[in-house]
């Protein structure tokens, strides 16, 4: 395959997947999050927007110091103090990009930035340049770009990597184009701008009319050869184009997407269940590559065909995306090396706290369930994984419910290390658990604003994944837990969410930075 057809993954879940409501992570579950990201072979991590708030900034920074293979980018707006915070975020990087933007179509340049063409196009050439000064690796992007005039948007182009750009990104910031219009786009461009051979042409693409995939598909076949997306699709609004989606695209129909790429596409399943497991956001069962139901039969017709052979209702392979058929033989007489040895096999490599509680909550299911399943596993290790800091934590429950009531929660808790008892009356046993978390944890002001339970396998005996959304003050955080007990699951949940809100009051923004939502966007 020749290097003009090797297509770049730029992944942004980190920056514009965090930005979907409720779906915001600390400093460690970014790290986390970029470190697989790495690992499974993204070309370019944008981490953050370091200028919008100092936890946006540790983050980037953090992430910078850590990677080591891919490009760490930050996004700046076409603002010297932007840039300059971009700069100093991503220096410990061995390979760093700025990535600087400003609106370019007739809307948003009157509404929205209130400046006249000319003002753009000077802000763009000012912008690039003072980018250049930090790396050479400075990307632009044309904020509102499927809807702006070609005329000015290749005027934009140009001015953009005469200033020192190397990579040129046209997105369609509120998911409004054809896939045949988003193409022409690019074509055009190509035709037109007499300097466009010295830059990458970008793609990002948000689905708001669900065609993200299907535009960053057709910009690629019209010449882009950077691919901007995000795990499970996560973005503002409807979300991103989704990485998992583009790359199997291109892997499954080579006959009609010839290019290549560096994704090791059997770590898929495993990172897009790690970010579910972060972010609270369950994946709906018939998404498409990482989906429950995505290589799931239930017609007979189907069923008998796929016995007979796979390929007549599955055009890529349970495997190639990380995912296994078979149940674990493993159970409760099942000892610590095989364990370990199972969770190397998909994949994690565990700390000796994090294995320790994974192990032990895995005997306790073996002795709850009799068939245990992968996804079972994976569920374990994840909500395991990443809470040794924690200061608030679960430790047991004790419920008395039924129809006779009253409903009551006695709850245990370490909190700081000490340990913490609380007991309380509610309208139904969540109610309860919740109760008696906050008389133990005042949070007056906090808002409940979900409360999700999803089955992790089928059965009656399935782990329960319980989700819960928590808003104080403007600030929304999402937790998770998982436990065979749907009420266990429930206060574990709650208790993430605790030690997240507590985590983000610490990291609120600077009081000199005052952006708007719009501002904070970008691309």
């Amino acid at each position: 395959m020749s290097e003009q057809n090797q297509i770049i993954i730029f992944d942004t879940t980190l920056r514009d997947g965090e930005q979907s409501p409720g779906c915001s992570m600390n400093l460690e579950e970014k790290l986390k999050m970029a470190r697989l990201l790495d690992e499974m072979g993204v070309d370019v991590i944008e981490a953050g927007f370091p200028i919008a708030s100092r936890g946006d900034f540790e983050a980037v920074e953090a992430i910078s110091r850590e990677i080591k293979n891919a490009t760490v980018a930050g996004l700046c707006r076409a603002v010297k103090r932007d840039i300059e915070a971009s700069a100093d975020a991503i220096k410990s990087a061995p390979h760093k990009r700025i990535h600087t933007f400003i609106s370019t179509s007739p809307l948003h340049m009157k509404y929205k930035l209130q400046m006249t063409p000319e003002a753009v196009l000077e802000a763009i050439s000012e912008s690039v340049s003072f980018a250049r000064n930090f790396t050479d690796d400075v990307e632009w992007s044309a904020e509102d770009g499927s809807r702006t005039e070609d005329d000015f948007l290749c005027r934009c182009v140009e001015a953009a990597i005469a200033a020192g750009a190397t990579t040129i990104n046209i997105p369609d910031t509120v998911g409004y184009a054809m896939p045949e219009d988003y193409a022409a786009k690019f074509i055009m461009l190509r035709e037109r701008v007499p300097n466009i051979d010295r830059a990458i042409l970008s793609v990002h693409c948000h689905n708001d009319l669900g065609l993200a995939v299907a535009n960053s598909l057709a910009g690629i076949v019209a010449g882009a050869r950077q691919i901007e997306c995000t795990i499970n699709g996560i973005g503002e609004r409807a979300g991103n184009a989704a990485l998992e989606e583009v790359i199997m695209a291109m892997r499954t129909r080579p006959d009609a997407m010839p290019y290549t790429n560096n994704i090791k596409t059997e770590m898929i399943t495993k990172v897009s269940r790690t970010l579910s497991s972060i972010t609270g956001f369950v994946v709906q069962p018939n998404k498409a590559i990482v989906g429950a139901n995505a290589f799931a039969h239930e017609s007979g017709i189907h069923q008998d065909g796929v016995l007979k052979h796979a390929q007549t209702y599955e055009i890529m392979t349970p495997e190639s995306v990380g995912l296994t058929r078979s149940n674990l033989v493993m159970g409760k007489h099942s000892g610590r090396h095989a364990f370990k040895s199972k969770l190397e096999e998909m994949g994690y490599n565990l700390g000796e706290n994090a294995f320790e509680d994974a192990f032990n909550r895995f005997k306790d299911l073996a002795d709850k369930k009799k068939n245990i399943f992968d996804e079972d596993i994976i569920a374990l290790v994840e909500d395991s994984t990443g809470r040794d800091n924690e200061n608030i934590k679960f430790v047991s429950l004790v419920i008395q419910a039924g129809t006779k009531g009253p409903q009551i929660a006695s709850i245990e808790m370490d909190v700081d290390g000490e340990r913490k008892f609380a007991m309380s009356e509610g309208n139904g046993p969540v109610d309860a658990i919740f109760k008696a978390i906050r008389m133990i944890i005042p949070h007056d002001d906090a808002v409940l604003q979900l409360y999700q339970v999803h089955a992790v396998t089928g059965g009656t005996d399935a782990q329960a994944e319980v989700s819960v959304k928590i808003e104080e003050n403007g600030k929304t955080v999402v937790g998770q837990g998982t436990d065979a007990d749907t009420l266990v699951a429930s206060a574990r949940a709650y208790i993430h969410a605790l030690n997240k809100l507590v985590d983000k009051r610490a990291r609120t923004a600077p009081p000199e930075i005052k952006m708007s939502s719009a501002e904070r966007a970008g691309p």
